[in-house]
């Protein structure tokens, strides 16, 4: 009979052992050398098939318990089945790998349960959620609940199909949503999942976006944290529904033609002393040292990815949500804070890496070696890297030194945009490289172009409200804000509201203000957003070329005085000429240089009643004559709306 604590760190499936009065003779029950080995290796990427609680028997309803803890003296498994006795079902160390294991009958599903962990040379005696559960109790209750996740999904052709083309050759319009705050109950109740694959998707299938990421849905003990004070990493928040239930909504999604994608937090997690927090009365997840350990400003732990099953760990919990809950990707959090040993720091109050810099060698590692698993095994699906700094190579392959995301945020131009934007016309013609600089760094990463949540919360205000001007002035530099970001290389990222032009800052407390769509000019900006989205998808040359040198020229750059931007969209076959006048200013004759003569078709104008504008255009056409302008050997002669945006379209003779 084999005995836990063995060198070999495991069982030897040639022989019955006794576990908590069970005996166990399949190598089902017990967690075998192999997966113990990958663990403690730091490359076992499906930890949730193998650790927390696991039913190895269905008709008896038995459970196998599993949770690392290496430095606790005892572990024991307490819940509804036996009174949360700590003494009735103590667990078993597996050799030495640091685990410990129990396996008990007749657990129903749904039952509670925690893990007692006792450290009793560090005073430490506590009752510890599963970091490994799959559904916990709806806060503020901390009980790990014993979960089934078998579900009948129906999205097998979104899932062949999803790998068949290059994300990066796609259009993808991604609608960020907080699930909590969409839409509410008259009570103030949230909408569960059920209920907001009833409505959701059927809004932003309507509106045109490609896919809906959500804030983290990972269960968090906060609600105001938004899911980004995380403590389960495996456990969808049960204030909207069971696991089961986010399934059907993902699936649902699926069905109807619109990605997911999941917000997930692998920099920091929440200090919470029923979580991840000094696990085994050490610091196990984080570092000790609060140099290394503590976020300084979200104050929060931060993981420590130098050890092996902490990054067997959070690479389990990505490949989770691509596996189990079948999301199109991933959008990995606070990169920047993970990247540097000193972020959010002062001198003094960081230690350098080994050859003395600032780089967190440790999570460069990890990060690689996460994006690399994640392309192997689930091609079609994205890493996105919301990273704020000019770290280079973040959607290079590791292989060539880059950290392997497929995409990242596009910080700098949010920013620079929407201080322009901010800004009197009267005064733009002194900040035109805002608008002008982009092109100059946008090959060196594939970028989304974020309009994020993090734009319209902490006074900041909403979308909007960033806009100068008197109300028409902030309407008319909305809608041009929007035709900008759609014609400007890259994809897109809207965070719900703004398309409702709402003007209060968004609260995970209320609901949208929907009653705007009432007002006019307010459904007018609604209107746009969806029209921008059916142009985006219906015009390759506004996304085909994105990441490549031959999808982007500049038409003219140079009118500062007039605060006008000109450029055009090349695609394989098609171009699109975009033109943007940021001031409140009509200019008529406004002259620009073409290649192709004959006839352009005006496909969009943001100035256009149907939007709430005041309807000066060029009546849906224009002719080029055959005078040379720019260097080019045609010219339109156009008529700018002011603070309006056109979108022109060479038509060919073939096709009329």
């Amino acid at each position: 009979m084999a005995r836990y604590g063995d060198d070999d760190g495991g069982l030897d499936p040639k022989q019955d052992v006794t576990i908590s009065g069970r005996w166990v003779t399949s190598m089902q029950d017990s967690l075998d050398n192999q997966t113990l080995y990958l663990f403690n290796e730091g490359t076992l990427t499906q930890m949730y098939r193998h650790f927390g609680a696991q039913y190895v028997d269905l008709k008896k309803n038995t459970v196998r318990f599993a949770v690392w803890a290496p430095a606790a003296q005892r572990v024991s498994v307490v819940g509804d089945f036996n009174g949360w006795d700590p003494n009735k079902h103590p667990m078993r160390p597996l050799g030495s790998s640091g685990v410990h294991m129990a396996i008990i009958d007749h657990i129903e599903p749904g039952t509670l349960y925690k893990y007692v962990v006792e450290n009793p040379a560090q005073g430490f005696v506590k009752e510890k959620a599963d970091p490994l559960a799959f559904a916990m109790e709806i806060p503020p209750k901390t009980a790990s609940v014993v979960t089934r996740l078998d579900y009948v999904w129906h999205d097998d052709e979104w899932i062949n199909t999803r790998s068949k083309i290059s994300p990066i050759e796609k259009p993808i319009s991604i609608y960020e949503v907080h699930v909590g705050s969409w839409r509410k109950h008259s009570d103030g109740m949230s909408l569960s999942y059920r209920e907001l694959a009833d409505q959701l998707i059927t809004y932003v299938k309507d509106q045109g976006f490609t896919h809906v990421e959500l804030l983290p849905i990972m269960e968090h003990p906060y609600y105001g944290s938004w899911g980004y004070q995380t403590t389960c990493y495996f456990a969808p928040s049960s204030r909207f529904g069971s696991p089961q239930d986010l399934m059907y909504f993902i699936d649902q999604c699926h069905q109807q033609g619109l990605g997911v994608i999941l917000d997930w937090v692998p920099s920091h997690f929440a200090t919470d002393d029923f979580g991840l927090a000094e696990f085994d009365g050490t610091h196990l997840y984080e570092h000790a040292d609060p140099r290394q350990g503590i976020h300084p400003q979200w104050h929060s732990y931060l993981f420590n990815y130098g050890r092996n099953e902490v990054r067997s760990f959070l690479l389990s919990s990505a490949m989770f949500w691509l596996d189990y809950y079948h999301a199109d990707g991933l959008r990995v959090d606070a990169v920047s804070s993970m990247l540097y040993l000193d972020f959010g720091r002062q001198a003094g109050e960081w230690i350098p890496n080994r050859y003395g810099g600032h780089e967190n060698l440790e999570a460069i590692s990890f990060l690689q070696q996460l994006n690399q698993a994640v392309h192997q095994r689930f091609p079609g699906v994205v890493m996105i890297a919301e990273e704020s700094t000019a770290w280079p190579h973040v959607t290079s392959r590791p292989e060539d030194g880059g950290l392997g995301f497929d995409f990242k945020w596009d910080m700098g131009w949010m920013h620079d945009t929407l201080d322009y934007m901010s800004k009197d016309p009267i005064y733009r013609r002194y900040h035109h490289d805002k608008l002008t600089f982009r092109p100059m760094y946008a090959l060196s990463e594939r970028f989304i172009l974020p309009l994020s949540h993090d734009e319209v919360v902490h006074g900041k205000g909403s979308l909007i409200n960033k806009m100068a001007g008197d109300t028409w002035q902030k309407m008319a530099n909305l809608r041009l804000l929007f035709a900008y970001m759609y014609a400007t290389p890259g994809k897109k990222l809207l965070f719900m509201g703004a398309e409702l032009g709402q003007w209060r800052e968004w609260s995970h407390d209320r609901e949208l203000d929907w009653f705007l769509l009432d007002d006019p000019d307010h459904k007018g900006i609604a209107r746009l957003v969806k029209d921008l989205n059916a142009l985006y998808h219906q015009n390759p040359a506004l996304f085909s070329l994105d990441y490549d040198v031959r999808g982007f020229e500049w038409c003219d750059f140079g009118d500062r005085d007039g605060s006008v931007i000109s450029f055009f969209r090349h695609g394989v076959d098609q171009d699109v000429l975009c033109v943007f006048n940021f001031t409140p200013v009509p200019r008529h004759g406004y002259r620009l240089g073409v290649l192709q003569p004959g006839e352009w078709q005006e496909i969009l104008n943001t100035d256009s009643v149907y939007y709430g504008g005041s309807n000066l255009g060029n009546g849906g056409w224009v002719y080029s004559d055959d005078q040379s302008w720019q260097g080019r050997p045609y010219t339109l002669s156009l008529t700018l709306p002011p603070l309006g945006a056109l979108f022109l379209k060479k038509v060919n003779a073939e096709t009329g």
